[in-house]
């Protein structure tokens, strides 16, 4: 992970929730959170939960007396999603680094995370974490980005970034995010780290956006791909976001956009 990608902070949370989120999170949260809670676990650890878009989505649907650890590496994000979340008994949050967890061994029924394995350093190091924590009958339950070409408003805007730096093009959507997308290594370092019961769905959704600009300026303000087009010129960040809104509205239209969301639900148990 590069520093860039360690920096949710600053201004980021904020756009990141009110910009990112409702343009391609939230559809999915609602999905794992279904997923999570089908069984109603009595204690689930989240892993990298950002600011908070799974919690907000799943903490209605536990039950009264579950507890629910909420964590993520950037005390920046967790305090954001915390404010965002409001009183809830039933919820720790604590700043956790999730390939070194700090809870004793078989402890959750479910391990969840939203989008957050592509950012793992190590991903085999992370998934047997997740798989010491759980209790022998418990389930890690994640999702991931499929490549950038599935995912039409990020490939969109990597597309109009490059062309302002054609030499050093910012790489971090196709890298990152949209870098892990291949289910046959997904299964295998599952595998890995211990898990035997793997199944793997690939789900497609339908991303929203009241302009093009405002999905331009979501990308380009509320991830890490500013920190890259800042390094490179901190002048042309306007201009990426120009760019970047003229391309989503060449290929989607004028006024209201939608695009396609292509993504991996994954759950390991075993």
């Amino acid at each position: 992970m590069t520093e860039h990608e360690k920096l949710f902070a600053g201004s980021i949370p904020k756009f990141y929730d009110s910009l990112m989120v409702p343009l391609i999170f939230e559809v999915y949260a609602t999905d794992l959170a279904e997923l999570v809670a089908s069984t109603s676990p009595g204690t689930v650890l989240e892993t990298a939960a950002g600011s908070g878009v799974l919690t907000r989505a799943l903490a209605p649907r536990l039950c009264a007396d579950a507890r629910y650890v909420v964590t993520d590496l950037s005390q920046p994000m967790l305090d954001f999603a915390a404010a965002r979340q409001g009183s809830d008994g039933r919820i720790t949050w604590k700043q956790a680094d999730a390939l070194n967890l700090p809870f004793e061994d078989a402890t959750f029924d479910v391990v969840c995370c939203q989008f957050g394995a592509m950012f793992f350093p190590d991903r085999v190091a992370g998934y047997a974490e997740a798989r010491r924590t759980l209790k022998p009958s418990g389930r890690f339950i994640f999702n991931v980005w499929d490549r950038i070409e599935d995912n039409a408003f990020a490939d969109d805007v990597t597309r109009a970034v490059a062309t302002l730096f054609p030499d050093d093009p910012p790489d971090f959507l196709p890298r990152t995010p949209h870098g892990y997308h291949n289910v046959e290594l997904i299964r295998t370092e599952l595998s890995q780290a211990g898990f035997a019961n793997i199944e793997i769905e690939t789900r497609a959704k339908t991303s929203y956006a009241a302009s093009a600009r405002d999905a331009a300026t979501a990308y380009c303000l509320g991830t890490p791909l500013r920190g890259e087009i800042e390094a490179r010129d901190s002048s042309l960040l306007q201009q990426a976001i120009d760019r970047a809104t003229d391309a989503i509205a060449l290929r989607h239209g004028d006024g209201s956009v939608v695009g396609k969301l292509q993504a991996h639900i994954v759950v390991a148990a075993g």
